[in-house]
């Protein structure tokens, strides 16, 4: 059952955390090829750890190369992953990146691989919605938690 928006999501340092965390999470994730940082064991997670990739992405303004741990789900050939950013009212900068710059790269565990990001379309998501909730509860008080319908972006081999 979805939850009411906590208050603490509208504190100044929540951003900076996310970011913070991020960053930590990147570093060890790529220094031991995704030994440490590869799981997600937060919320949800505690119970059932979800996967994390690594998302390799360009800067729209600014050009410079970005990295950001994300939670994924395997779907076929395809990597699906959400522009959740914990329930917070805006898209995280990732997903405004990958829409102006759709081919990446992802790295999970110690492989990267060129992919393009596409955003899911209205059935698109409806098929996938289901699973990513199967995958990490969380996803379902997040949306709860924002007026913006979160996104869903498939990661396509190319």
């Amino acid at each position: 059952m979805a939850q009411k928006r906590p208050a603490q999501l509208d504190s100044a340092l929540v951003g900076p955390s996310i970011k913070y965390m991020a960053k930590v999470n990147t570093w060890l994730y790529k220094r031991t090829g995704g030994r440490i940082g590869g799981k997600w064991r937060i919320g949800a997670g505690l119970r059932k750890p979800v996967p994390t990739l690594l998302l390799e992405h360009r800067g729209r303004k600014s050009g410079k190369t970005f990295t950001a741990p994300l939670l994924y789900l395997v779907d076929g050939p395809d990597i699906v992953v959400v522009a959740s950013q914990g329930g917070l009212p805006k898209n995280p900068q990732w997903f405004h990146n990958v829409v102006a710059t759709p081919d990446v790269l992802v790295q999970i565990g110690s492989e990267r691989r060129p992919v393009r990001a596409v955003v899911a379309d209205e059935a698109e998501r409806a098929r996938l919605w289901p699973l990513l909730l199967e995958l990490y509860a969380d996803f379902e008080n997040y949306q709860a938690w924002t007026e913006r319908e979160i996104p869903i972006v498939v990661l396509k081999p190319r």
